[in-house]
């Protein structure tokens, strides 16, 4: 199978006119020549996943513009931000008595068993962000001092994650960590002695475990890349950006199935799914392949909305750092999935070429982000993710990397 991410294409060859051609005839291969190396070389120039001259703060999953408007409507006790607000600042994670439980080692096996900070990682993480955002809504000093004291506990704590579920782990905790850290380090004034050592953290602890991937289920690597992704513009990190965005093209067109991929899904190369038999069975057993099946829905729709929601984050940092994913095929399979997935999670039964006729439902509250960009700005009618988006307002935490996009991103165009 072809390798699905933008491939730089080869320099032209120059033309050389044999001996005996005349002046002309060199002249006009040249031109030629020139013609073809620039338009050859002009996707190279505007690839999607190349990182921006200059990256924007805060520029993870959230800008600064969205932040604004998400704080107007709060404040004017618009709905649904305002309900949203209330159902976060409810939560165990928007308390200002929260104590970290940092770990040096966090340990993680197959569905976090064992369990050594594991779920007090991810927790305080999403804490983190969720007190960065009470700050920027109340301009109350208190919450981004809270979100500082969780960001520096671990900072002076974490050394490693380990056992099986460490790079998925790692992927879900540092999908938060950079959110909530680019919130306080670029809105709030009061400063944050620390910083350093939490950009070292990332650097130094979470990069490394995610930025090369994984061939597990494809939500493993999406959520790695979302992690690699928002590490890397805290870090302003061009290369770990570009690296990580690659990766993401290829595992996106992957893991969403689109009529335009041909008679089977696209494949990651590094897993030589190279026969039909093992791209059934890495779908698990999924056969019949139509607009918006992922390679995890016959799994169950939990994991699916984990990638789902990866490739939606990831898509909103890239629009946010100036280049729009939406209007390529990332759009297109955002949106066929959030379609797809959303008919079915509404109750619609599952016909008999579908996962056997079974699915097992909990999406999750993943479809805000995706539905805001592809409805709302770009227009696009999405019926079923309607539906579904607003039936789950507002949309809380899936306490593992999503939370509160009801209060970021519902109807928010700014």
């Amino acid at each position: 199978m072809k390798p699905t991410a933008p491939v730089p294409p080869r320099p032209a060859r120059p033309v050389r006119p044999a001996r005996h051609r005349g002046a002309a005839r060199s002249a006009l291969l040249a031109t030629v020549t020139a013609l073809l190396v620039g338009t050859l070389a002009w996707p190279a120039a505007e690839r999607a996943e190349a990182a921006p001259a200059t990256f924007a703060h805060p520029g993870v999953t959230v800008s600064r513009g969205q932040l604004d408007f998400a704080r107007q409507q709060v404040n004017a006790g618009a709905q649904p931000w305002k309900g949203a607000y209330d159902q976060m600042m409810s939560s165990k994670y928007g308390s200002l008595t929260r104590t970290a439980k940092p770990r040096a080692v966090v340990e993680c096996g197959s569905y976090s068993n064992p369990n050594y900070g594991c779920t007090d990682e991810r927790e305080d993480a999403i804490a983190a962000y969720t007190q960065a955002l009470a700050w920027y809504v109340t301009r109350d000093a208190r919450y981004a001092k809270k979100a500082i004291e969780l960001m520096d506990a671990w900072s002076a704590t974490i050394r490693d994650h380990t056992n099986s579920n460490a790079p998925l782990q790692t992927g879900w905790a540092g999908s938060s960590w950079p959110k909530a850290a680019e919130i306080i380090k670029y809105t709030y004034d009061g400063g944050w002695a620390n910083s350093g050592r939490f950009s070292t953290m990332l650097r130094d602890v979470y990069l490394p475990m995610v930025i090369n991937g994984s061939n597990s289920n494809g939500n493993w690597e999406l959520s790695m890349m979302e992690a690699a992704v928002g590490i890397s513009v805290f870090l302003e990190d061009k290369a770990s950006y570009d690296k990580a965005m690659a990766k993401f093209r290829t595992r996106t067109a992957a893991y969403v199935y689109i009529s335009s991929d041909g008679a089977l899904p696209k494949t990651v190369p590094s897993q030589n799914l190279d026969t039909t038999q093992k791209i059934v069975n890495y779908w698990q057993g999924q056969s019949t392949f139509v607009n918006g099946v992922t390679q995890e829905t016959c799994r169950d729709f939990t994991q699916t909305g984990y990638g789902i929601s990866a490739i939606a984050h990831i898509a909103e940092t890239s629009r946010i750092q100036g280049q729009d994913l939406y209007g390529t095929d990332v759009g297109e399979r955002l949106r066929h999935a959030l379609g797809f997935q959303a008919k079915y999670q509404l109750g619609e039964a599952a016909p008999s070429w579908l996962c056997g006729g079974s699915l097992h439902l909990g999406l999750g509250p993943v479809t805000e982000v995706g539905y805001n960009a592809l409805h709302n700005r770009l227009g696009i009618a999405m019926s079923n993710t309607e539906r579904l988006t607003a039936q789950n307002r507002p949309a809380g935490s899936n306490n593992l990397f999503v939370a509160w996009e009801t209060l970021t991103h519902g109807d928010n165009l700014s």
